[in-house]
């Protein structure tokens, strides 16, 4: 989605002073949801999913550590129904559908995250 935080008379003068005007992007259209499967060397394989990713990111994931079956959906959330519970970092929320919420918990604390149970 792009917005313009210009009003009418403000875009007059720029475009009457030559200049040309660049769309302001307020969230990458590209953004959306990964799901995949994780797994390290000190935990999984659990089933999860991190919002606020790109493609890109999301289909790295299988590349990384033990992780597989990474998918990609533009504008879409996190599925709540069956999760157990999610880590926020300042980058991203990952939903877990799978595992120990208390193991969970620990793990997110080392990713400087917030972890918060499923209701």
């Amino acid at each position: 989605m792009i917005r313009t935080f210009l009003n009418g008379a403000t875009l007059a003068l720029l475009m009457g002073a030559g200049l040309a005007l660049t769309p302001v992007q307020t969230q990458a259209a590209d953004m959306g949801i990964c799901n995949f499967t994780q797994q390290n060397m000190f935990a999984g394989p659990y089933k999860v999913c991190q919002n606020n990713i790109d493609e890109a990111t999301c289909l790295g994931r299988a590349e990384e550590d033990e992780n597989s079956d990474a998918s990609f959906a533009a504008e879409a959330s996190c599925a709540s129904e069956a999760a157990v519970g999610a880590c926020t970092t300042s980058e991203r929320a990952t939903t877990y559908y799978e595992g120990d919420p208390s193991g969970l918990a620990i793990g997110c604390g080392f990713q400087q995250g917030e972890w918060a149970d499923a209701e």
